[in-house]
């Protein structure tokens, strides 16, 4: 049994590498959603006008690695306190955003949050948006697992 997930936690290439490792990951493709521009390129994505995310899009097998395990990870790889932006990207397309695939994980994304919230690992208020998956846009072939393409190291997990 397959499931979807879909993160935005700045820029894709990063937050695909780091979910790449995890066991239970069937596959990943990083795109755009959340906007209201249809069939966004990159271009239209940077431009602030199309309202897109940058995001992962996640199959997995939940009987390997659950929802709320990827949960997990999505919190420990960005800065979900920092609105529109991660690091040096800025704009709303960076945006910490988990899109959920259905009312079940909806009620997890929320808990989760809530659960972060209250952890006090976070100084400043999480600004993480959670809603409704719409229709994802695959990103241009060279955007897709772009760190393993230019063998760029990176060390979330």
């Amino acid at each position: 049994m397959k499931e979807k997930a879909t993160f935005g936690a700045g820029c894709f290439w990063g937050i695909e590498t780091a979910f790449r490792k995890v066991k239970g990951v069937i596959s990943t493709r990083v795109g755009y959603t959340g906007g209201h521009f249809d069939k966004p390129t990159y271009e239209d994505v940077c431009s602030h006008k199309t309202g897109h995310a940058e995001v992962i899009e996640i199959i997995y097998d939940p009987s390997i690695v659950t929802y709320e395990g990827l949960l997990n990870i999505f919190w420990k790889i960005h800065d979900p306190t920092t609105l529109n932006r991660q690091g040096w990207d800025v704009g709303t397309q960076y945006r910490s955003a988990i899109f959920y695939h259905n009312d079940f994980k909806k009620a997890e994304a929320l808990a989760s949050k809530e659960k972060m919230k209250k952890s006090g690992i976070y100084k400043k208020k999480i600004v993480t948006e959670i809603g409704p998956a719409t229709k994802f846009y695959e990103a241009e072939e060279y955007h897709q697992q772009y760190n393993e393409k230019k063998k760029r190291r990176y060390l979330f997990i």
